[in-house]
């Protein structure tokens, strides 16, 4: 019998907000110690009200638009009512009955082709707290309660896990590209739906949930364990299938079953009577759709157009950061190509020197388009452009004044320049003799004196050509 395989996700992605989604404590990245960012709104004190972020509904709405979705115009909060530890008021305030983005739409390529996947709805919601296990005793640390989350919710259209790999890895690059999240471990997670049923047939089988998967590693391997697991159920009755909620242990290499999956009924949602209706008018739309950035696929093509490889572009848009970093200096009349080689070549090298990585580049565009410019002018050289940047990045200096206070400007002067090959000839008598006597390579001894000299800023044409002059003379 040959089975096909069926998967559905639903992704929880962090946003990037300087604050929580229903108070003004710090976003996730704020907190330093256990509890040390919380208020009595976001750890569920009696009689303390929510109220709304405006900056999450326009990232919500962004990463709607970016997935092609429909953006809601009225848009409402729900309560969903479970008890546990990290969950301080017993409910989630999520949403329901109005989710702020439906009906969306994003293509995932892989080896066995392009496929279409259907997002059914993208909501809002308070992330949950976190609890730490130490010995015999457990410990509640609510400083992710209330973080602002967005929850997208495919169709069940996946077919493989190299694309449900392939379009967590597509959400990762857009939101990074995008400003909405930076999608760091942690800061998505996915909940994964699977089923089989007979292949060409259009029933769903029985449906399984693995929680929490974090790891695009993870979730392939969970994929494929829990796919063989039910195909062993259907074709040789090795266990009854159940519609459960399981979890993955990566060490085991196992799912395990959690509890049996629960259904709207058990969650006993109903409005949110502490939260207003949100209306999205035409003119704060527009703002929002003004300021949507270019979709990762045309982004692409856009850089590729420009010369620069598919492994370059990779690097460029998992970093939304540098992705600005590169049109900033375009912007600035840079080859594009150009750019890219001297923020993925020599800023990424700096930076490992100093074991750094490129998201902790604090070079501007101005900056970096400075010190390209004065090389591709010809006013200074490479070399001296590579000591420049080492010294913005490390030090922060003006490029142009440290050029002009070091001497890097290029030596053109075509007397200094002779007078300086004069100098080397006499120091390099045997490099003369081996020239002449047809040793053509003898020539970049005396050469190299020569940029030694002029302490690496001598023009090479204009030294390479008197030299060649003086020599054969």
């Amino acid at each position: 019998m040959k089975f096909e395989l069926v998967i559905g996700l639903e992704t929880h992605v962090e946003l990037n907000t300087n604050s929580k989604i229903f108070c003004s404590c710090g976003g996730h990245s704020s907190p330093k110690e256990p509890n040390d960012c919380v208020c009595p709104a976001c750890s569920g004190m009696p009689g303390m009200l929510p109220v709304m972020n405006k900056r999450v509904v326009e990232l919500a709405a962004t990463a709607g638009l970016m997935l092609n979705c429909e953006i809601s115009r009225y848009t409402t909060f729900d309560k969903k009512n479970y008890y546990y530890p990290d969950l301080p008021c017993a409910y989630q305030i999520t949403q329901l009955n109005h989710p702020i983005c439906t009906n969306g739409l994003v293509k995932v390529k892989t080896a066995a082709g392009e496929r279409d996947i259907r997002i059914k709805q993208i909501h809002m919601e308070e992330d949950a707290g976190k609890l730490v296990h130490s010995g015999n005793s457990s410990f509640v640390d609510f400083n992710r309660t209330s973080v602002p989350l967005i929850e997208i919710v495919t169709q069940p259209d996946f077919r493989s896990p190299e694309e449900v790999v392939a379009y967590l890895n597509k959400l990762k690059n857009m939101f990074r590209a995008g400003g909405i999240s930076e999608c760091e471990e942690g800061a998505m997670r996915c909940d994964v739906n699977i089923s089989i049923r007979e292949e060409g047939s259009e029933e769903f089988g029985v449906r399984t949930e693995i929680k929490n998967m974090a790891s695009f590693e993870a979730i392939d391997r969970a994929i494929r364990y829990e796919a063989q697991r039910h195909m062993n159920a259907v074709e040789f009755e090795t266990e009854e299938l159940v519609q459960e909620t399981r979890r993955w242990d990566d060490a085991a290499g196992k799912t395990f079953a959690m509890r049996n999956k629960e259904t709207e009924a058990d969650y006993r949602y109903f409005p949110d009577p502490n939260l207003m209706p949100i209306v999205i008018d035409d003119e704060w739309l527009e703002q929002i759709k003004a300021n949507k950035p270019a979709a990762v696929d045309e982004k692409a093509e856009e850089y590729s157009l420009m010369g620069i490889s598919e492994k370059e572009i990779a690097v460029i848009m998992t970093d939304h950061k540098i992705a600005a970093l590169l049109d900033g200096v375009i912007a600035q009349g840079i080859d594009g190509k150009d750019a890219a080689s001297w923020i993925l070549t020599d800023c990424a090298g700096i930076l490992r020197k100093n074991g750094q990585v490129l998201k902790d580049l604090t070079v501007t565009a101005d900056q970096l388009a400075a010190i390209i410019k004065m090389v591709s002018d010809g006013k200074i050289n490479r070399g001296a452009g590579k000591k420049v940047l080492i010294a913005v990045i490390e030090d922060g200096v003006d490029p142009v004044a440290f050029c002009e206070e070091n001497g890097f400007t290029v030596q053109a002067d075509e007397g200094l320049i002779a007078s300086v090959i004069d100098k080397a000839i006499a120091a390099n008598p045997q490099a003369v003799e081996d020239f002449r006597a047809g040793k053509e390579k003898a020539l970049m001894a005396i050469f190299g004196a020569c940029m030694k000299e002029l302490r690496g800023n001598g023009d090479p044409q204009v030294i390479k050509a008197l030299l060649e002059q003086k020599m054969k003379g």
